[in-house]
């Protein structure tokens, strides 16, 4: 997957008060940014500020989670990929979400004990852990929304993403749970063959 982390810190390198670095610092015409990460704010000639940070942040985290890039052929007629995930949740999270991001999950098992592995999965530990891995999703895909929201003042604040995310990787690892290697040449949906993400459990 492409991650267009070059957008992310723009606050920090570009000062609003230097307005001659703000020409050189854009992937098109007048905008500060790569189209599809950047903030509509950006668009409208707002100075870059970490607002648009947390939004860019955003946008990167829905592309990773759902396979699918902002400026995919799919969003069309006022669809965005924001508001693809925020009309999806949660009962839809099986159609939003990049499949591969379940097909891998496994259950650890400490003692490594095969017989007790078959016998946790026949009393439905393979549903359970499926439906953990779908709640955790959620939340992931939650933080992407509120931090890609339209207006800057009310998109979530980093810190709390930083929180939030902690305690969705504590509740992955209290559950004993895990996510295997994926294959490096998956293919996405309306793309050519990109690297995907081998552990998601990374971003957290």
């Amino acid at each position: 997957m492409t991650a267009h982390v070059g957008d992310f810190g723009l606050a920090k390198f570009i000062p609003g008060s230097n307005s001659k670095s703000h020409s050189n610092q854009s992937s098109s015409v007048g905008l500060r940014g790569t189209i599809g990460y950047a903030p509509p704010e950006y668009g409208m000639g707002s100075k870059v500020s970490p607002y648009g940070d947390v939004y860019a942040y955003g946008i990167f985290l829905l592309e990773m989670f759902t396979g699918k890039r902002p400026t995919d052929n799919l969003f069309v007629d006022g669809l965005d990929l924001h508001k693809f995930v925020k009309n999806g949740l949660p009962d839809q999270i099986t159609n939003i979400i990049d499949s591969i991001l379940l097909s891998g999950v496994e259950v650890e098992n400490e003692n490594d004990d095969e017989e007790e592995t078959i016998a946790m999965n026949n009393m439905g530990m393979e549903q359970l852990k499926v439906d953990q891995m779908q709640e955790c999703l959620i939340s992931i895909l939650r933080i992407g929304v509120a931090c890609s929201v339209e207006s800057p003042g009310e998109r979530m604040d980093i810190g709390d993403v930083i929180k939030e995310l902690q305690l969705i990787k504590d509740i992955l690892r209290a559950s004993g749970m895990s996510y295997s290697s994926v294959s490096q040449s998956t293919k996405f949906e309306g793309s050519s063959s990109r690297s995907a993400t081998s552990n998601w459990k990374n971003v957290l």
